[in-house]
């Protein structure tokens, strides 16, 4: 775990990252995943440039009153072990929390839960028990790859009371009926859950990956209905 939370990017605008509110959106270099689709694996590269926190803080207190909220992404959060200082200092100018997480670190965000750090919780679901551990990258490389921590942080966000969204990024080449279905089994009852398209970009791993068709995303969307009735597709089909 890293001590000390670098910050390698920042959207000074996003009306789109934080439901229903005007936020920025700061990413954090590094994560434990390897995701072939990953859009940001710029950030898991020791290449990258760090920003000086004081400039974070000077910029955020500038938005006091124009800004509502700060989402937190990555990379991974939860790497670092002072994000709850971090996210405590955010909270300090009055600002909503959300943030994005791989749920590989059920006790870290139970943590962030019970300190009342969080206002929004985005939780990447990337695929069924079977096929997680090839859709994050991590098939083959020798570690053990534990589903229970999924699992864990899926039940804790549930519980939480705190306001959440699962999301399932699908790439054609990763997803069938069975996979969709495990997936969605593993969120059963959740209150929002979105599946997303898979879209090609330069920063993208694997370019053998390809978005699926709008009937195949509508097929998913059919299937992941059985466990999360409210279930939606977010964004549009990409071009290829």
């Amino acid at each position: 775990m890293e001590r000390y939370i670098k910050i390698s990017g920042m959207q000074k605008l996003t009306l789109l990252d934080y439901p229903e509110h005007t936020a920025c959106t700061l990413f954090v270099a590094g994560c434990n995943f390897k995701c072939p689709f990953c859009h940001n694996s710029e950030l898991l590269s020791g290449d990258v440039s760090f920003y000086d926190e004081a400039e974070i803080f000077a910029f955020l207190k500038k938005r006091v009153g124009v800004l509502e909220g700060v989402c937190v992404t990555g990379g991974e959060p939860t790497l670092y072990g002072d994000l709850d200082r971090f996210l405590g200092d955010i909270k300090a100018l009055g600002y909503k929390i959300k943030l994005d997480t791989n749920g590989y670190a059920p006790d870290r965000l139970s943590a962030l839960i019970d300190a009342g750090l969080l206002d929004y919780i985005a939780m990447d679901v990337k695929n069924s028990p079977a096929r997680y551990a090839e859709t994050v990258g991590l098939d083959g490389f020798g570690a053990r790859f534990d589903i229970e921590n999924i699992e864990r942080s899926v039940d804790i966000i549930m519980r939480s009371g705190v306001d959440y969204e699962f999301r399932t990024t699908v790439a054609a080449e990763l997803f069938d009926d069975e996979s969709m279905d495990g997936a969605a089994r593993m969120i059963a009852g959740a209150n929002k859950y979105f599946l997303q398209y898979f879209t090609m970009r330069e920063t993208v791993p694997c370019k053998a990956l390809t978005s699926p068709s709008r009937f195949e995303m509508e097929y998913y969307l059919d299937i992941a209905r059985r466990y999360v009735p409210n279930a939606q597709i977010r964004g549009e089909q990409s071009i290829q």
